[in-house]
């Protein structure tokens, strides 16, 4: 259950909250299924939330992230005493208001003018109040010419600018949001942030559901990531978001990694049929598995800016060769060369080489932005003038980060402090 307690505790504290859907089966389609299923269980629990703890103080920007059913808008709605938890308690204190679900709190027959009253009378102010705050709600929203309209010809773009404009202007002490803000136009979504960082400024408290990390990143101050309805981790918006991108990014790895592997394999099968009879024996050098490492020696299509990395090229030299040159270039998904990087030339006497054999290229530091990239890689004769095998586009990876920079590298430089004029 929801309850409000004195001033002095946290804002919201939800504590070992759990909550159980009921998901009804189809209906029987005719009188004999109707009889023959009567005793059969109509339904099967579905579990939203489990055993979820967590407290968001007073003042603070708290983030929800997870995935699609990972159990952040049900617990939103917990929060704001829409659902009733299964177990566990949920503790309030501090007038709260949400915006939530679209159209939520709306009167279909009523104008945009009733509808402001009766959302703003359900939020616990009296008609005074909501004439003081009338003229506001309704510039913020910029409805004026539609205000004195049913709501049910407004389009989702409108019904998220009444709400959100009723929604941060009863003055809550506790602004619950979900993503529903997503739907207005880009000036509006523009207007709807600025106004709630200036709703943070001045010591409100604000839970938020998002897809967008980077508004977790910059505008909470701590965020709990929740998965198939259990908590996996609270803590600092940054901490939590490093760690939510580290498992996608382990999974989307993971499947980009079989990807590039049928790929390759398909690939390497047209190549064979489309050489002539014989040529891929005489190919003196041939490429092999190539291999891209993260920092802890794992192999992945994942990398972190700052943090090490290494692309391993394995290869078969057919026969006795003058060791051969190798050479890989990285394009982001325009098509735009982030880096060409080959071996150098040998001078003087040069040993022949024979049989299976791997190089590697280490990067201490990666210095690619965050975005998708693809690697290719080649192998040429000793003189670097012929290229005798080739690997196009063989890797598609990602690179993440937590620095604030875009583009395609890094440049490590460092910034001094200002100086201007004459010290005093």
């Amino acid at each position: 259950m929801s309850i409000t307690v004195p001033s002095g505790s946290p804002a919201i504290r939800v504590e070992n909250v759990s909550k159980v859907f009921r998901r009804y089966k189809d209906r029987p389609g005719s009188l004999k299924e109707m009889f023959t299923k009567f005793r059969m269980e109509r339904y099967e629990q579905f579990q939203a939330v489990d055993d979820v703890s967590l407290q968001v103080e007073h003042g603070e920007v708290y983030g929800l992230v997870g995935h699609n059913g990972s159990g952040k808008s049900t617990l939103l709605k917990m929060m704001a005493g829409i659902h009733r938890p299964t177990s566990g308690t949920i503790t309030t204190d501090g007038r709260i208001s949400a915006l939530l679900e679209l159209g939520a709190g709306f009167h279909p027959d009523l104008t945009g003018r009733e509808n402001i009253y009766l959302n703003a009378s359900i939020l616990g102010l009296h008609r005074k109040e909501v004439d003081l705050l009338f003229d506001d709600i309704v510039e913020f929203s910029g409805l004026s010419a539609f205000i004195d309209s049913p709501v049910r010809h407004y389009s989702s773009g409108m019904f998220v600018r009444l709400g959100f404009a009723v929604a941060v202007h009863v003055n809550p002490q506790i602004l619950i949001v979900d993503e529903i803000i997503a739907v207005g136009d880009e000036e509006f979504q523009r207007r709807c942030f600025e106004h709630l960082y200036k709703l943070r400024n001045n010591g409100v408290t604000i839970v938020m559901v998002t897809h967008s990390l980077e508004l977790v990143r910059t505008m909470c101050d701590r965020a709990a990531w929740l998965d198939h309805g259990r908590l996996m981790v609270e803590g600092t918006a940054v901490e939590v978001v490093r760690r939510y991108l580290e498992q996608v990014n382990v999974a989307e790895s993971e499947r980009q990694f079989e990807l590039d592997r049928e790929r390759s394999l398909l690939e390497e099968e047209a190549r064979i049929r489309e050489s002539p009879v014989g040529a891929p024996a005489e190919r003196l050098v041939a490429l092999g598995e190539i291999e891209l490492i993260d920092h802890n020696g794992r192999e992945t299509r994942y990398l972190e800016t700052h943090r090490a990395g290494t692309i391993r090229v394995n290869f078969t030299c057919r026969r006795p060769v003058p060791r051969p040159k190798f050479s890989f270039s990285i394009e982001t998904q325009a098509g735009v060369l982030a880096s060409n990087q080959g071996t150098t030339p040998d001078h003087g006497e040069q040993p022949e080489y024979l049989g299976e054999g791997s190089i590697e290229f280490h990067m201490p530091a990666v210095v690619l932005g965050p975005g998708e990239y693809s690697l290719s890689v080649a192998v040429h004769d000793a003189d670097g003038t012929m290229v005798i095998d080739k690997k196009e586009r063989v890797i598609t990876f990602r690179v993440g980060t937590d620095l604030p920079f875009t583009g395609v590298t890094d440049l490590l430089g460092t910034w001094t402090d200002p100086v201007i004029g004459s010290p005093r």
